[in-house]
């Protein structure tokens, strides 16, 4: 009988650990769910409200942005913000790690 004994105390711990695992790993996806979603912006889809969001984006140059993509069809990838005025390469290089168009080759 105290054969089986020796194993208690590992075994307790182990069950401690997998409850704690159990428990944390909800917080822990709902985070990392939460940074990807905040991470980047879909210049395709977006809001003007959304597009906001962005570093040196105020609401002049959201609504330039959505009223381009509304005359012109979806962006085929973050350089065709060029073509909005009052974007120019100092601002898309700011918001250029923070934007998507959707497609992971526009993307790149």
């Amino acid at each position: 009988m105290t054969r089986n004994h020796r194993y208690v105390p590992g075994a307790v711990a182990l069950a401690a650990l997998l409850i704690v695992a159990a428990l944390a790993a909800p917080v822990f996806a709902e985070t990392s769910s939460a940074a990807a979603a905040a991470g980047t912006v879909n210049i395709n889809a977006a809001s003007a409200d959304q597009l906001m969001a962005l570093p040196g984006i105020g609401a002049a140059k959201a609504e330039a942005i959505v009223k381009y993509r509304e005359e012109h069809g979806p962006y085929h990838a973050p350089e065709d913000l060029l073509e909005v005025k009052g974007i120019g390469e100092s601002l898309l290089r700011k918001i250029r790690p923070h934007i998507t168009t959707g497609s992971a080759k526009a993307n790149r």
